[in-house]
């Protein structure tokens, strides 16, 4: 009897069977990898952002410098901002990563001095109130900016990017919890001698590798349907979904509803944020604006996960397209 037979197959043999998935064979850059793509991106970034905020304020010859992260502490963000700042929620990428974009009110009056042709100081007495002029250069500024960052992590051809919401307190915003990791950019402005500011970004550090381009999550970071499902969405994101926006809910006394006449008046409070929904269903919160003359709604900020997983067909364009 011959003892030596073997039943497993050589490695030869066995290795055509061995094919495992992208999403198990793919390892990611390596830490010294992810360290250059970064300062790369840091330093493009600053150049991008010279250009294009020198259109903004006129032509005027600007440099950017974005400098490397550092790892803080949500709260100590919340710290270093203060109870009251000119803060964006910037939406950026094919995958809508939100970063904060944060400046003092001091900044905000010298960068809309600049824009007038000023020297671009800050005063030494910041406004309790940015006004009206200081508020829509931040907002270009930051529209802008989320844009740029779009463009740099590969988003070219659908150039991304815009404000989601602005508030004058960042915990209003809740771009992040206290206790979360961030990796905080410090932005420097400058013109020349005279004019310097500053600005930052924050961004929570599990979420960085979605704005630097190759180092995703890997070929399985986005998910897949197969062309059955594929089709069935498409199929359904052609439906038309009627959506409400709530204007203002109330209670009303079942005696005054029955004797109600034309003439009368009913003082109602406007919300903040109103809902948007389909049936029931709240699929979104946005604000009350106008957009050409025309009452419009702009989304700031949508319900949890499960929700999101409910509507499914119904994506973030055509929520705001419904709306305007």
């Amino acid at each position: 009897m011959n003892m030596s037979t073997s039943f497993a197959p050589s490695i030869a043999e066995a290795r055509p069977l061995a094919q495992h998935c992208s999403e198990l064979t793919w390892r990611g850059p390596r830490p010294e990898e992810r360290a250059e793509n970064l300062a790369v991106w840091c330093r493009d970034l600053g150049h991008e952002l010279s250009q294009e905020l020198g259109q903004l304020f006129s032509g005027g010859k600007l440099k950017v410098i974005v400098a490397e992260p550092e790892t803080v502490s949500g709260k100590e963000v919340f710290e270093q901002i203060g109870p009251v700042a000119a803060n964006s929620l910037l939406r950026c990428g094919e995958d809508d990563q939100t970063i904060l974009f944060s400046l003092d009110y001091a900044t905000a009056i010298a960068m809309t001095d600049f824009s007038f042709g000023g020297e671009g100081t800050p005063p030494e007495d910041a406004p309790e109130q940015l006004p009206r002029s200081a508020a829509l250069l931040i907002e270009n500024v930051g529209s802008l900016l989320a844009k740029t960052i779009s463009r740099s992590g590969g988003a070219a051809e659908r150039m991304t990017g815009d404000v989601l919401v602005r508030s004058e307190s960042v915990t209003r915003l809740k771009p992040f919890g206290e206790a979360t990791a961030i990796a905080l950019f410090s932005i420097l402005i400058t013109s020349g001698e005279a004019a310097q500011w500053s600005a930052i970004l924050a961004i929570a550090k599990d979420r960085l590798d979605g704005l630097l381009p190759g180092t995703s999550a890997g070929p399985g970071s986005k998910k897949r349907t197969s062309s059955a499902s594929a089709e069935i969405a498409d199929t359904f994101a052609s439906m038309p979904l009627p959506l409400e926006a709530i204007l203002s809910e109330f209670t009303i006394a079942l005696n005054r509803l029955e004797n109600l006449n034309p003439g009368d008046e009913i003082p109602i409070a406007i919300a903040r944020e109103l809902p948007l929904r389909a049936g029931d269903q709240i699929v979104a919160h946005g604000t009350l604006g106008t957009i050409e003359n025309r009452m419009a709604m702009r989304v700031t900020r949508l319900p949890d996960a499960a929700m999101q997983e409910t509507f499914a067909p119904v994506n973030r364009a055509q929520i705001e397209g419904a709306t305007k």
